[in-house]
């Protein structure tokens, strides 16, 4: 018998129960939705950071960290940066805003600001690069069962898709919230403990580096691995412009806020989030360069974490650090699936198409999308090449055509329509065709995302002066 997967599978099987448990509880939209607006920091704290750690954060940063070492702890650091932004400069204002409003969605927000057309435009792209995302959290769950059971990518796909949307559907926020107190304490146990014995393996922080050095076989090319900028200033950079602001005006962190019962709670809940993300990413980091000096052929390096956890710990330690990383996976994905379900039943379904949808009717037709989310996230989880290309495709879609029209929307008066409308697609056409005219060259050190994000922000800013909104905002 695998005993790694019988402890995996019990897991799961406590999230699912756990999660049916608490959806029983759940009667109405506000409480799928937002929790009932009743969040204290503690729960708006585990319920960020559990969403925040997924498949990125710990096999794809693990991956990066093998093939380039210390630079790669700028993924997870671009993006403790942007909640730190959401907890003190853009949280508390769109809260306030939430609350006055009895907003539901990022895309409430944007009906209000700007106009439902807009609204109507950005869930549209939303869902598209969601299924993108929620596909990278999906393969992050694959590439644990085939490591400890040697289950084939398109059935750990399938088994990890099954798991979340069973105990989300069930109560949406509500249940995720709850369950993602397991899976913290489990992901956060499980990496402590995992990081200590990945550097015992291979002989503590000095033999790794003589280890290293042998394995690459090049003075300047350990000098880089070593090195925090070692992956290049242009995809730092390109991480900073995508991920900082992607993580302070992301519709699932959005609607989590939206939860928080005063701005206490999304200041407190929302920073501490963010300085464990700081301190979190140094984590994956060791346990991606502990793998490169072990299994220096390793050759797909999303395989790194989970391979690592397996060979370098005993078992009871190796199961506890396996179940960590699906639980990061799972906790995420719930998320995922939050941001599907609120785009298409809230922003699309009763905006456009039923307007007089009761709050029961919205509720059922929340949990029949989720279902239908997460059988096409499926089947586009069976063809992404990555977790962080799945990942990337979502962030960059998001941040170039959201990120200029919200923060201009919520902090100047004078942002438009009209403007949001130019900034977004300027900002979405000249990234496309950077990347694919251009092969993702931007200008200068810039990469093509980079350089989207940076177009949009400025179309937005003259926005203001060439055709401002008249009439008051607020």
């Amino acid at each position: 018998m695998n005993f790694y997967l019988a402890t995996i599978i019990c897991y799961a099987i406590v999230l699912v129960g756990l999660g049916y448990f608490i959806g029983k509880h759940v009667k109405g939209a506000a409480d799928f939705f937002v929790g009932n607006r009743d969040f204290g920091w503690p729960l708006l704290f585990t319920t960020l950071i559990a969403a925040n750690i997924g498949a990125g954060s710990t096999v794809g940063v693990t991956g990066l960290a093998f093939k380039f070492g210390v630079s790669s702890w700028w993924w997870i650091g671009c993006s403790g940066l942007g909640s730190l932004l959401l907890a003190y400069v853009v949280g508390p204002k769109v809260w306030k805003i939430a609350k006055e409003r009895n907003l539901f969605t990022m895309g409430d927000y944007l009906d209000y600001r700007y106009a439902p057309a807009f609204r109507a435009v950005t869930s549209t792209m939303m869902a598209v690069g969601t299924l993108a995302l929620f596909s990278g959290q999906l393969i992050g769950i694959a590439w644990i069962l085939n490591v400890v059971a040697g289950i084939d990518k398109l059935y750990g796909i399938i088994i990890g898709a099954v798991v979340v949307t069973v105990y989300f559907s069930a109560g949406g926020l509500r249940s995720a919230a709850v369950v993602n107190i397991l899976e913290l304490a489990v992901i956060l146990i499980g990496f402590i403990v995992a990081t200590p014995y990945a550097l015992s393996y291979v002989g503590g922080w000095g033999n790794l580096q003589v280890t290293i050095a042998h394995n690459l076989g090049d003075a300047a090319k350990t000098a880089k691995y070593f090195a925090w900028d070692g992956m290049g200033y242009s995809t730092i950079i390109g991480y900073f412009l995508m991920l900082t602001p992607a993580f302070c005006i992301s519709p699932g962190l959005i609607g989590k806020v939206y939860s928080a019962k005063n701005t206490k709670a999304v200041k407190v809940g929302t920073l501490l989030n963010g300085i464990v993300q700081l301190v979190f990413a140094f984590l994956p980091l060791l346990i991606g360069m502990c793998a490169f000096a072990a299994f220096p052929d390793l050759k797909n390096q999303e395989l790194a974490l989970p391979t690592a956890m397996k060979e370098m710990m005993p078992f009871g330690i190796a199961a506890l650090a396996l179940s960590a990383i699906f639980a990061a996976e799972v906790s995420t994905a719930d998320t995922v699936l939050y941001m599907l379900a609120t785009s298409l039943s809230k922003d699309l379904y009763k905006t456009f198409f039923r307007p007089q949808a009761s709050d029961a009717e919205l509720l059922s037709f929340s949990r029949k999308v989720t279902v239908v989310c997460g059988l096409v996230g499926i089947f586009v989880a069976h063809f992404m090449a990555n977790i962080i290309t799945a990942l990337s495709i979502f962030y960059s879609l998001m941040t170039v055509s959201l990120a200029a029209p919200f923060l201009f929307g919520l902090f100047s008066k004078k942002a438009s329509t009209k403007g949001a409308f130019v900034s977004a697609g300027i900002g979405v056409a000249l990234t496309l065709a950077l990347q694919f005219g251009n092969g993702g060259k931007g200008l200068w050190i810039l990469n093509a995302t980079s350089t989207g994000i940076l177009a949009a922000a400025i179309m937005m800013f003259i926005s203001l002066f060439v055709f401002p909104r008249k009439e008051k905002a607020q």
